[in-house]
């Protein structure tokens, strides 16, 4: 039994020293792979940095640059301190405390390193985002504007349609067929002057046609050349420039189309319509036909109201309808936009941020290998486990202490102390 628990032993103590070499031999490279991360994340770091600084002088310059390497010593050390530390402690208390540092250490780096590494990575492509995502927001007020505008427009056959019966009304009354006194008395007055102030408004709904019709076509213009921007090759900060001064035009066309909407004209008109009512003096020539006059008028007067009711409740229709967004366009830095569109460009915030936390793969590949290390060897660690160099070794050293130690004293008697 002793001496089959020994071999047991041996075994295990061979499996600890086989891992022990792959380790030395990893770790003769390890600092270099790591340095090379630390470099790599500090040079895009130092891209990041200058999307975010306007100023191209050489302070500036300096101010990244101090900045990239910063981070690149900040990664190298403490995933260096990682890697020798949190493998080597055993018990629960400190692992735990090493493993919660190893947490806070790598939320630092990603909100100095990470979030920088991705503006680089991805910084250009999310500023197009960012202004394909206002071509889009800008298209749809446009197209909303414009619908509201038609349709405010086209009260235009509302207001035709209640001319129309006011015209025909006052053909009726110059037959005598409304008050039953033929002629272009008071009542016929009041129906010509109420078709004439439709006509009027009817003229003024037709003039807003073509405006806005012109209106459109150039901020689908406009909009075809941010379109064009957002794709183009050449300086982001140029094309920025002119795509914020396209946007400033069209948010002006969107504004002016809301305006050339003639919805509250119309309801304005209607309310005059009834409202404003010059009755005419009664021209009958006898007391019967002067009170069929105001018989016929009063009648003709609540037919006004009706039908401006009418055309009221079609213009607040139209009021009604939803109104366009207020298109503002806002110039967002690489590093702002790949933050608002980071759900759009997840690979390149994974590898921002794996280029910074691989190292702790590392650390945990390095802890379960430390792990069945101890395993292997066990507690008990003695001189039977000891490769074949090393006990060589240790006889050596043992054979110098011996002499060392059996070495006789040599002294020189005094010749003034023999005795003859």
């Amino acid at each position: 039994m002793p001496n089959s628990r020994s071999n047991t032993d041996r075994a295990g103590d061979r499996y600890a020293r086989e891992l022990e070499r792959h380790l030395d031999w990893l770790d003769s490279f390890t600092s270099t792979a790591l340095g090379v991360l630390s470099a790599a994340s500090g040079i895009y770091t130092y891209l990041g940095v200058r999307t975010l600084l306007d100023d191209p002088g050489m302070w500036t310059t300096f101010a990244a640059l101090a900045y990239s390497i910063a981070v690149s010593v900040g990664i190298f050390v403490f995933w260096s301190y990682l890697l020798r530390l949190l493998p080597a402690v055993r018990s629960a208390a400190s692992r735990v405390g090493l493993l919660l540092t190893m947490a806070l250490g790598a939320v630092a780096i990603v909100a100095m390193s990470s979030w920088l590494n991705a503006a680089a990575l991805a910084g250009g492509a999310a500023v197009e985002t960012h202004m394909a995502k206002t071509v889009q927001h800008y298209q749809t007020s446009l197209e909303r504007a414009h619908a509201n505008a038609v349709a405010g427009q086209s009260l235009v056959r509302d207001v035709a349609r209640v001319r129309q019966s006011f015209q025909d009304l006052s053909e009726q009354e110059a037959g005598g067929t409304l008050s039953g006194f033929s002629g272009r008395g008071a009542v016929f007055r009041v129906l010509t002057q109420k078709s004439a102030e439709l006509l009027a408004l009817e003229e003024q709904l037709t003039q807003t046609e073509d405006p806005i019709a012109q209106t459109f076509t150039q901020g689908n213009t406009i909009l075809s050349q941010m379109r064009g921007i957002s794709v183009e090759p050449g300086p982001l900060e140029d094309r920025t420039v002119r795509f914020s001064e396209d946007a400033v035009e069209l948010a002006g066309l969107i504004t002016q189309l809301r305006q050339l909407n003639p919805a509250p004209l119309v309801s304005r008109a209607a309310q005059d319509l009834s409202d404003a009512v010059v009755l005419p003096e009664l021209d009958g020539s006898t007391a019967e036909t002067r009170a069929g006059q105001s018989s016929t008028i009063n009648s003709v007067l609540t037919l006004v109201a009706q039908r401006a009711q009418t055309l009221n409740d079609a213009a607040g229709a139209v009021i009604g309808l939803p109104a366009p967004d207020d298109a503002l366009y806002t110039p967002m830095s690489a590093a702002d936009a790949v933050i608002v569109y980071a759900g759009n460009f997840v690979p390149a915030w994974a590898g921002a941020i794996s280029i910074d936390l691989l190292p702790a793969v590392l650390v945990f590949i390095i802890m379960v290998v430390q792990a069945a290390i101890r395993s292997g060897r066990g507690e008990g660690h003695t001189d039977d486990r000891m490769t074949v160099g090393e006990l060589r070794a240790a006889l050596v050293a043992s054979d110098l202490l011996y002499r060392a130690d059996t070495k006789p004293d040599v002294t020189h008697d005094d010749p003034k102390d023999r005795v003859d």
